[in-house]
């Protein structure tokens, strides 16, 4: 009996263990996933919602530490330099979002390629610019025609409005 308790704690030393690895792989921060948004996960009931803001969003974890509620985004593409702007901008969303559902300001938020973890501060200066971002999409929502925002062939591909683009890429 002694040994199968022995058996029992060495095992769920390993597992905790293994658990404490993939976290970290994953690059979260230590502390209780308290929302996930992942294949992996069973669905969230609902994502993240601010009426006066008229955003939503699905971050892919949210982990509680603390006091502190941390947006966790994960990106499946490598970067060659740091986060790209639209990447910050989705995480900044995502910050505005758990201080208005937590009622608690995140300090920051991760960002998570398969090569690298990025912390992102959630500065005022970053808040000002994701709210003005969200103030030049609104003003651009009833347009009929947008420009085309870029030259990449491989972003046209895999965009959900190219079946009804006139300005596709190849």
């Amino acid at each position: 009996m002694l040994l199968f308790a022995g058996l029992l704690a060495i095992l769920a030393f390993l597992l905790l263990w293994l658990a404490s690895r993939r976290q970290r792989a994953a690059g979260m921060p230590g502390g209780q996933i308290i929302y996930a948004d992942t294949r992996s996960w069973t669905p969230v009931e609902k994502p993240l919602y601010d009426h006066n803001l008229g955003l939503t969003g699905r971050p892919d974890y949210l982990v509680k530490q603390g006091d502190q509620v941390i947006p966790i985004e994960v990106k499946s593409t490598r970067i060659a330099q740091g986060p790209y702007d639209t990447h910050i901008f989705q995480l900044a969303a995502y910050c505005l979002l758990v201080e208005r559902t937590y009622n608690v300001r995140p300090a920051y938020g991760i960002l998570h390629y398969p090569d690298r973890t990025y912390r992102i501060n959630f500065t005022s200066e970053l808040e000002s610019a994701a709210l003005d971002l969200l103030e030049e999409i609104r003003s651009k929502e009833g347009r009929k025609e947008l420009p085309r925002s870029h030259e990449t062939p491989a972003r046209c591909h895999g965009c959900g409005f190219r079946s009804v683009c006139d300005q596709r890429l190849s």
